[in-house]
């Protein structure tokens, strides 16, 4: 049975992005986009909320070249890999609005539905990723989720979007804890 983990860079008070939706003060170093690398390589699935798709889909066509630049100084065979795999995984997307998606090896949802995750999840062989906190408060509410990566950066936002909802109650233990540079990397597993 497959595992459905929820990764994400968040800030010291738990928002991924500002109140204008900027989530550049999460910049990737060596070490982090390493670590986003080795979770998700043996990913089989994303599952995606509409803007997180919107914001992932670069990866489709980034790196495509052999000589294109990186988005980041210092880190081009990490992005290489990272867009390598991206394109390889199987993608759902879970919106209302989306008229349609973009992107090879993805299909679109107009609902999340609890028991369609839990067939996904009994049925898959490659563990499963949930990406962006509006779908990933549904999983969590619907106790879909197995997994939480936190990947604290050295900031305060005072606002914005937060990681959690604020109205679910999950138990978690805490698995491994690693300091990634400057960062923190907590990995939580949903007590049941």
């Amino acid at each position: 049975m497959a595992k459905l983990i929820y990764v994400m860079n968040i800030s010291l008070d738990g928002y991924i992005s500002d109140r204008e939706g900027n989530f550049a003060w999460s910049e990737p170093s060596v070490e982090t986009f390493s670590m986003f690398n080795d979770l998700v390589r043996p990913v089989g699935t994303y599952l995606y909320g509409r803007r997180m798709y919107e914001t992932m889909s670069v990866w489709e066509t980034a790196h495509v070249e052999p000589g294109a630049p990186a988005f980041a100084p210092g880190l081009g065979e990490l992005e290489r890999e990272f867009a390598t795999l991206w394109r390889a995984k199987d993608k759902v997307v879970f919106s209302t609005t989306l008229a349609r998606v973009s992107t090879p090896r993805t299909r679109l949802e107009r609902a999340v539905d609890p028991d369609q995750i839990r067939g996904l999840k009994a049925t898959s062989e490659r563990d499963i990723t949930v990406g962006g906190p509006n779908l990933a408060a549904a999983m969590l509410a619907a106790n879909l989720v197995d997994d939480l990566h936190a990947v604290i950066h050295p900031v305060v936002l005072g606002g914005g979007n937060p990681w959690l909802p604020q109205d679910v109650r999950t138990k978690l233990e805490l698995v491994s804890e690693h300091r990634l540079g400057g960062v923190a990397h907590l990995h939580y597993r949903v007590r049941r």
